[in-house]
């Protein structure tokens, strides 16, 4: 082995600090992703609002790499006046839509998958109608694995749920 030189013997311990840091801190996991402790929260995205529209949708999906359950206990945005967890569904040709109760189970090795036609975020209140490019941010907090800011980035009002770009 080589020696190293005297810059490079105080720039390795420097460069390990960075690495470990950058490890535990909440930031983007990978292309527009985020994670926060166990969750993993992949391609937060929504769609253009036509003009004078007060409500949006978001959709994500939260991975929970841990052993132990969590749960998505809040969320807030200072693009609307509330921020929801809703379910979709469609019975004998009639949908409802209803909030989710006492906050959004992520299962232990498992997921929370939010996704047109189904579970969803609705923004109420929004501020100002949603447009293709734009991103909104968001502030999830989690039972077990605390808070973290990500954004939706929005796609085209008509932008289909298996949205090429937010295929993992």
């Amino acid at each position: 082995m080589f020696p190293l030189s005297p810059a490079r013997r105080l720039a390795a311990p420097a460069t390990a600090v960075c690495l470990a840091l950058a490890a535990v801190a909440p930031a983007p996991a990978f292309a527009h992703g985020y994670k926060i402790g166990a969750i993993e929260i992949g391609h937060p995205w929504s769609r253009a609002m036509p003009p004078g529209a007060r409500t949006g949708a978001g959709y994500l999906t939260l991975a929970n790499h841990g052993t132990e359950p969590d749960r998505l206990v809040s969320i807030t945005s200072p693009a609307a006046t509330e921020v929801q967890v809703h379910d979709m569904s469609v019975k004998d040709g009639v949908m409802t839509m209803r909030q989710v109760e006492g906050g959004l189970a992520v299962p232990a090795g498992g997921e929370a998958r939010l996704a047109p036609g189904g579970l969803h975020l609705m923004l109420l209140g929004v501020k100002e109608p949603f447009r293709e490019g734009q991103m909104v941010p968001l502030h999830l907090t989690f039972e077990r694995a605390g808070a973290v800011d990500v954004e939706l980035k929005v796609d085209a009002m008509g932008a289909p749920g298996a949205h090429a770009a937010h295929t993992p």
